[in-house]
């Protein structure tokens, strides 16, 4: 069993040349279902959850304007997206699928959320493409339920998780960790409990040592009980936002390191796909369906 959230919505339709890869929901699933890593059984439907399980890490000003199509054009601008009434049911409902997520990883050690991992959404703003902070929600969904009392975020997206390191950095409960490009978006940092940021051109091999290096560390230091790993493929070389060098395999090796430590210290962890920028889509789809695959192969 390997349980994957998707819901129609997450492929929302945008303008013409937006940079944002849309068509990647609709083909990693047909992938994963085509090669046989994933039945239909696997896939269950995300649903918007409750007001009160986003009230937990967003604002209630914040949520009723971007709800009701009240944002500034600033704020709108700093999402990325033009503001739309359905573009908003799509991201509460990836929040709600990352929640159902936590809940099913628990019972089967590992999720997914087709989508997800929409670090740059804060408490009351939202940015580079995220609105609301589904990561963030599930981990207080867990702690608000006794599910967890130590959640570890390992944020391997090219672009640093600084909405979800400002959400908590003042909740010692929840432990982030982002490894990014250190030149790279967002142009401010924030203050994780742990960065590592990476210089531009990063391969495979530095890549993988530092990683190797500081997670098994990091899980024996925070001792947590419950994992999230934003799976980021934007990390390639062939990313046109990215500026590391990671070849596919590479980013194979990655999910492998994540999910085998998860797996060996049986760890529930809850994967989201987190971004991917490539030039050809087979790209970003064959780098996502790897993560899956890895995951297949220890569960």
């Amino acid at each position: 069993m390997l349980p994957i959230a998707f819901a129609p919505c997450y492929a929302h339709p945008l303008p013409a040349g937006h940079r944002f890869p849309m068509l990647k929901y609709e083909l990693l699933p047909e992938q994963l279902l085509h090669e046989g890593t994933a039945t239909a059984a696997d896939f269950f439907v995300a649903q918007p959850p409750p007001d009160a399980d986003i009230l937990r890490v967003h604002d209630a000003d914040y949520y009723h304007r971007l709800r009701t199509g009240q944002l500034t054009r600033q704020e709108e601008r700093a999402t990325g997206f033009p503001w739309s009434a359905d573009l908003v049911e799509r991201e509460i409902t990836i929040l709600g699928g990352t929640i159902e997520a936590a809940r099913r990883a628990l019972a089967h050690g590992v999720a997914f959320n087709i989508a997800g991992g929409t670090h740059h959404a804060f408490r009351a703003r939202g940015e580079g493409f995220c609105l609301l902070n589904d990561q963030a929600a599930a981990a207080a969904w867990l702690l608000a339920h006794g599910y967890a009392r130590k959640v570890l975020i390992v944020d391997l997206d090219v672009h640093q998780g600084n909405g979800t390191a400002a959400i908590f950095q003042h909740d010692p409960r929840v432990f982030t960790f982002s490894m990014h490009g250190g030149r790279n978006y967002p142009a401010r940092k924030e203050t994780s409990d742990l960065d590592l940021p990476l210089p531009d051109g990063t391969d495979d091999a530095h890549y993988l040592k530092l990683l190797t290096e500081t997670l098994p560390r990091l899980i024996d230091e925070v001792q947590p009980d419950f994992v999230f790993y934003l799976a980021g493929v934007d990390v390639l070389a062939t990313d046109k936002l990215g500026h590391l060098a990671l070849t596919r395999e590479g980013c194979r090796q990655r999910d492998e390191l994540v999910l085998g430590l998860c797996h060996h210290h049986r760890l529930p962890v809850v994967v989201c796909m987190g971004g991917g920028y490539s030039e050809r889509i087979i790209d970003i789809v064959e780098a996502h369906a790897n993560t899956y695959r890895v995951a297949a192969g220890l569960y």
